[in-house]
């Protein structure tokens, strides 16, 4: 322990910016001046921490250091300066009340998984006993319940319950680890849960956790109100309940995420690393998708070899766990299709009504709605690839200045950014642009960060693409003010970008841009680049091959046409005479009318994007020839490689373009020769990642440029991402990837702020 200060005192005004509001930081500096004997106070504004203290010289550089090294887990401390300041008398050091000096800004906490000594309280205080929203400054929501800054109760949407006189006094005393948490509450004056459903209506929390054990283990399902909105849930061992599930969400294809009672059954049925032990541990949170050992139910992930694993993070997932036999159970976004995560009571009722066996609800309102944040670990790295609960809106800092620009991001899994000085903020992920629901909640998402964050914004940055609603959004805006300028950024030039903003890049690199569709400056789709690029502009250096794309759109959800486009391509009017289950499974009128799209150029756009060439092989193998959900016949096709095969395919280089003509022919061959699929899938991995390698290397003798970013949806493969660091690093190029952003479309955002603050200029 420090000794008290005894010699001469100077006073110091401190000021620490970073994410330092909603966890626990004023009583911890408290704490901390108190155990250095020191005199003064700190303050809660809206630009950050600031401490006046007075102290000995000798003592304020361990005091700042002590700052550094013991701040709360989940604070994020970015600068701390340290000046003299005019002398003051202190008799000891005390708490200020929050003020707003500023359009400046601090950080808003995302929200935190509930903390183990909560969990300890919640079986030893009396008045907290089995209390389902437990809470310190230690964790809890935040984020998700904040309306305004600075962080207080009142602006939170904890401001209607008023606490007992227990909890007052906790969130009075310095000392207790609920000093000034806005959340808090006990079992006498917080939110309740409810249960709901066509014959029971209770509020008695031991009833509500009976029922939903009871209903769990019959193979029943229920909607219960999460921290970000509802979730939908049921046994993850249970095949028909799952199943079911699956209907009632309208849910085809795509793989459920599944909670684990504990660490210890998770890895029953994962294989887990240390880092991905870790980041399931953390207190974000996140959804990780590991490698399965051992299938839960079978329509849990419906054949792919990965699961989405989560661990509890409300104290009420605990108090579940504590009743239930299953180890495991689905815990999907509550929302039905492609629509916005639901968060009103009203609304959950209404539209869950008789559909599940139960709705759980409580009566403190989400006022900012999250889904469950996704990541995985590649190479050690963890990534991410959904970026909201637990994340959001945590800012990415950089070089740049992004003030009072908006970028509006792209149409697939979308977020929007803004700049803050050199802040740039990500929203929680939107979903897809898409239909008049997700579009609504992207609108109010968008006015409630303008609000929260006091932003104007001076400069919109957007696609180059005209229909995407996001664009449509920047030109609405321009409407309402003339003195906007707009930025229109190529899709691809954006995917690099944001990775180079997270990695504070700024100069020419090489960019490998590979995804399944943006509109390029010659109006094709492109999808599968080589780029010389900066910030400011690029030069496209290299690409796949044009191959059309019959039916638009239509052909990103059957990959099958994809399919016969490559193959007709490749073979000419021999591919009817080729033995493949394309030919099979899909009536000859339907391909001879795809074949009259292509010869006639009608609805046949033309594309470069490396997510319709896996497409194109899920299709000519016949393991996916009709996608239920998106990038479905990549993931399908990663899931069956046969890991140990070295071996790739033909390729060629003709001129500026790929062609993967002759690629095709031999996976034909294979085909004929009954090659496995796992093997074939193995081999066009290795096509892939031999194409990038000996591209980049080609680009980098040619230019001199020694860094690589690597960028887009195809990049979520892990076979390929984690094969094509390690190869691109022993040829002595550095690889950049993005850490605080999705590589997917919803970084896109970030890219468009970056190079509209250089275009700014």
């Amino acid at each position: 322990m420090p000794k008290p200060i005894t010699n001469s005192k100077q006073n110091y005004l401190i000021k620490i910016s970073g994410l330092v509001q909603g966890v626990g930081f004023r009583p911890f500096i408290y704490r901390l001046a108190e155990e250095f004997g020191l005199t003064g106070w700190v303050e809660n504004r809206n630009d950050g921490v600031l401490i006046k203290v007075s102290s000995a010289n000798s003592t304020i550089s361990q005091f700042i250091e002590s700052i550094k090294s013991q701040a709360p887990l989940a604070s994020n401390i970015y600068s701390i300066t340290v000046n003299k300041a005019e002398t003051e008398e202190f008799k000891n050091f005390y708490i200020k009340k929050s003020t707003n000096v500023s359009n400046h800004v601090t950080e808003i906490s995302p929200d935190i998984a509930v903390c183990d000594e909560c969990l300890y309280d919640m079986k030893h205080q009396k008045h907290r006993i089995d209390y389902p929203f437990i809470n310190c400054t230690n964790c809890g929501p935040r984020f998700t319940i904040i309306k305004s800054l600075p962080y207080d109760r009142q602006k939170t949407t904890m401001h209607e319950f008023n606490m007992c006189e227990i909890c007052e006094a906790e969130y009075k005393t310095i000392t207790n680890r609920r000093f000034h948490a806005q959340p808090v509450a006990c079992n006498h004056c917080g939110p309740v849960y409810s249960f709901t459903n066509s014959t029971i209506k209770t509020s008695d929390l031991n009833l509500i956790l009976e029922h939903l054990k009871e209903g769990i283990e019959k193979g029943k399902f229920f909607a219960i109100k999460g921290l970000g909105g509802f979730h939908l849930m049921c046994d993850a061992l249970n095949n028909i309940a799952v199943s079911e599930l699956r209907n009632l969400k309208k849910r085809d294809g795509k793989p459920f995420a599944v909670m684990f009672k504990n660490i210890t059954e998770l890895k029953k049925y994962a294989v887990i690393n240390k880092v991905e032990e870790k980041l399931l541990n953390s207190w974000r949170r996140p959804i990780v998708l590991l490698q399965k050992k051992e299938y839960l139910a079978y329509e849990v992930c419906n054949g792919l070899t990965n699961i989405g694993a989560m661990l509890p993070y409300m104290p009420f997932h605990y108090l579940l766990f504590e009743r239930l036999k299953t180890p495991a159970i689905v815990l999907t976004s509550g929302n039905f299709s492609d629509e916005p995560i639901l968060i009103s009571n009203n609304k959950a009722l209404e539209s869950f009504n008789n559909k599940v066996n139960g709705i759980i609800t409580y009566n403190r309102k989400i006022f900012n709605r999250t889904d469950d944040s996704v990541t995985m670990v590649i190479n050690n790295i963890p990534r991410i690839l959904r970026r909201s609960r637990g994340y959001t809106p945590h800012p990415i800092r950089t070089n740049l200045n992004v003030e009072s620009i908006l970028a509006v991001g792209a149409e697939l899994v979308n977020s929007f950014a803004i700049g803050k000085g050199n802040q740039a903020i990500l929203s929680q992920y939107i979903g897809d642009l898409k239909n008049f629901e997700t579009y609504e909640f992207y609108k109010e998402t968008y006015h409630r960060f303008s609000k929260l964050f006091k932003f104007r914004p001076e400069i919109v940055a957007c696609d180059l693409h005209p229909d995407y609603l996001s664009s449509q959004f920047a030109e609405l805006l321009l409407i309402e003010n003339k003195n906007l300028k707009i930025v229109k950024v190529q899709h691809h030039h954006a995917h690099i970008a944001s990775v180079m903003l997270d990695n504070n890049l700024d100069e020419k690199i090489i960019g490998v841009s590979f995804d399944g569709i943006g509109l390029g400056t010659d109006n094709h789709i492109w999808g599968g680049e080589f780029l010389v690029t900066d910030l400011l502009d690029f030069e496209r250096y290299s690409h796949f091959d044009y191959i059309p794309m019959p039916g638009g759109d239509k052909a990103t959800k059957e990959p099958w046409r994809m399919a016969f486009s490559y193959l007709y391509s490749a073979f000419g009017d021999d591919v009817f005479n080729l033995p493949l289950p394309l030919f099979e499974k899909i009536k000859k009128k339907n391909i001879t009318s795809i074949k009259k799209m292509i010869d006639n150029k009608i609805n046949a756009p033309l594309t470069s994007s490396a997510g319709r060439l896996f497409d194109a092989i899920t299709g000519i193998l016949g393991i996916n020839l009709f996608s239920s959900f998106h990038a479905e016949a990549p993931m399908r096709l990663e899931s069956i490689i046969k890991n140990k095969i070295n071996s790739y395919y033909d390729f060629e280089f003709v001129n500026e373009t790929i062609s993967f003509s002759e690629t095709i022919r031999q996976i034909v061959i294979d085909v004929e020769n009954r090659k496995s699929n796992s093997e074939i899938a193995a081999k066009f991995h290795n096509t892939i990642n031999r194409v990038i390698i000996t591209k980049v290397n080609e680009i980098s003798k040619q230019t001199g440029i020694k860094k690589v970013v690597l960028s887009g949806g195809t990049f979520q493969n892990k076979y390929i991402t984690s094969k094509i660091e390690t190869a691109l690093a022993k040829e002595n190029l550095k690889v950049y990837v993005p850490h605080s952003i999705p590589v997917n479309d919803q970084g896109i955002a970030i890219g468009q702020l970056a190079i509209a603050s250089k275009k700014k200029i």
